[in-house]
């Protein structure tokens, strides 16, 4: 039998069994960004983009994301989840505009929500540069990344964000 959990006795991939696993709060923290230029940040801050308001649809679009993240993920399991929270900020130096994405995933159940986390922060972050790529094409989405996880077996995971400094993904606006 292999040792890697998502392989069966042939090698090949499967789902892992989490029948026996317990039940435990899990969440987890991910992040994301967009570069736009000063244009798109004025439509974006005015509510002028012509598709409608953008930060509202983005959010919308990463809730759905996390919850048919496991339609999109193959091995990630279907879960109830009891809460995503999507909240945005704004980071701009000289000439740089950052829209800042923060996702909050939550449940309560066997398996841990971090792909969930990342997949909405990412569906949110490609659904700006979809609302506004009329406007200008050269946005820049990423890094994304998970910032923290809590629950499981495994334990609690917490990124030290000093290491990711000069990412231009912090949270000062």
């Amino acid at each position: 039998m292999s040792s890697f959990t998502h392989f069966n006795d042939q090698g090949r991939a499967k789902m892992v069994d989490i029948t026996d696993k317990t039940s435990t709060i899990r969440t987890a923290i991910a992040k994301s960004s967009v570069q736009v230029n000063k244009e798109i940040y004025e439509k974006i801050t005015q509510n002028a983009i012509k598709k409608g308001d953008v930060l509202a649809v983005a959010q919308v679009a990463g809730i759905m994301a996390a919850k048919k993240t496991s339609d999109i993920i193959p091995m990630c399991h279907p879960l109830a989840l009891k809460g995503v929270d999507i909240s945005f900020n704004w980071k701009n130096e000289e000439e740089e505009y950052h829209l800042l994405i923060r996702v909050e995933v939550k449940t309560k159940g066997s398996t841990g929500v971090e792909m969930e986390a990342l997949t909405a922060a990412s569906a949110t972050a490609l659904t700006v540069y979809d609302m506004c790529k009329a406007v200008d094409k050269g946005m820049i989405i990423g890094p994304t990344f998970l910032i923290e996880k809590t629950g499981g077996k495994n334990g609690d995971f917490k990124r030290d964000e000093s290491l990711l400094d000069g990412l231009n993904v912090g949270d000062e606006s």
